[in-house]
């Protein structure tokens, strides 16, 4: 038993599709979402400067060329500007609680 559970996971990894590494249109696509994302949260006036950075991190990998860093990058960003969105609408309504009576 001890034997066959390397020999199941070294079959397992073989048959997982390999990565393939990300194109301009990944990274544009990526950064399209980011930035919708970010505009929403910059429109409820809370948008973080981390995601800033993040942008402007996935711009400067994708006009160095490197475009699996620049799809990582956007991912990121995206993902924090969906965190301060978040914080903002709960925010709005938890005030409330905390509200001395």
């Amino acid at each position: 038993m001890k034997r066959s559970l390397p020999l199941a996971m070294l079959l397992a990894m073989s048959l997982a599709p390999a990565a393939r590494a990300a194109n301009e249109a990944d990274y544009k696509a990526a950064y399209a979402a980011a930035e919708a994302v970010s505009k929403e949260a910059a429109g409820m006036r809370n948008q973080w400067t981390v995601t800033v950075s993040a942008l402007a991190a996935a711009k400067k990998a994708a006009d160095g060329g490197d475009f699996d860093r620049a799809v990582a990058a956007s991912k990121e960003a995206e993902a924090l500007a969906k965190a301060s969105i978040v914080q903002a609408t709960t925010e709005k309504e938890a005030w409330k609680a905390m509200e001395i009576r």
